[in-house]
């Protein structure tokens, strides 16, 4: 050949925005998977963006930025008060199935739009304020990073699941390498998920692995500022380079909504 490498499949460059401000459109088909789906928009003050969420509930997450949210017609007021996600939690709206919503920016903006099926439309539209998802630490030493879970499993919702995780510059993060793809609750669950990726500096890069045991599955990313990387089953550890901080989006789903996973033996007695 060449000598050109191609590109994993897994990793899923950010594409020049569209005229909505479009610059991710992940669906279960782009992905090859039945659950997850993720669009990112940016957008300039005084943009807006408005759709129906069909049969999928919907996590808006307001990466950055400020702006007002409708749903069904309803003001839902003005959200949003970090200008780059590293400043803090943030602010996202849970929009369920069969629902309208719009948003206009008020200042520049980055919106990130999670989704999966919830056609039972069971659980009302509301606002996640930073107070629900304060941060929390978890590991030791260089596998430190800090959680901010915006749609834990313990919060209402059909099958959608949100977290953020900032990981400082020279740590390890999805670490310990576990994963959750298997349907065989309590013990692990099966869920997709998506991470996008935002660094501190807009430059630079982090590193992510995506594995199974069998290595039928063996791919290892350089991540760059916006890209997502598509996690379809095995472990995901992340690595980000001393020096750029790194924050994360994960999306996740499946067929019970539960996050259970497994850790890999090699690394079972470093503990979660």
């Amino acid at each position: 050949g060449s000598g050109a490498c191609a590109m994993s499949r897994l990793l899923v460059k950010p594409g020049v925005a569209d005229a909505q401000g479009r610059i991710h459109h992940i669906t279960p088909e782009s992905a090859g998977w039945s659950y997850v789906g993720l669009d990112v928009y940016e957008f300039g003050p005084d943009g807006q963006f408005e759709t129906d969420t069909g049969p999928r509930e919907t996590c808006l997450v307001l990466v950055s930025g400020k702006a007002e949210i409708w749903i069904d017609g309803k003001a839902f007021g003005s959200i949003g008060e970090r200008m780059s996600p590293f400043d803090g939690p943030g602010w996202s709206v849970y929009v369920p199935a069969g629902s309208h919503w719009r948003i206009v920016a008020q200042t520049a903006c980055e919106l990130a739009v999670c989704s999966s099926p919830g056609a039972d439309a069971k659980f009302p539209a509301r606002i996640i304020a930073p107070t629900h998802n304060a941060p929390l630490t978890r590991g030791t030493g260089t596998n430190q990073r800090h959680v901010r879970n915006i749609l834990p499993d313990d919060a209402p919702a059909e099958t959608l699941l949100v977290v953020e995780v900032i990981t400082p510059g020279g740590h390890w993060s999805s670490y310990p390498p576990h994963k959750h793809d298997t349907d065989d609750f309590p013990r692990e669950t099966y869920l997709e998920e998506t991470y996008y990726h935002r660094l501190k500096r807009g430059a630079g890069f982090a590193l992510q692995r995506v594995y199974t045991d069998d290595r039928s599955l063996d791919e290892t990313m350089a991540v760059e500022n916006r890209d997502v990387v598509l996690v379809p089953r095995g472990y995901h550890p992340v690595s980000a380079s001393h020096g750029f901080d790194l924050y994360y989006l994960n999306v996740m789903a499946g067929p019970k909504r539960a996050w259970k996973f497994t850790m890999s033996k090699d690394h079972e007695f470093l503990g979660w």
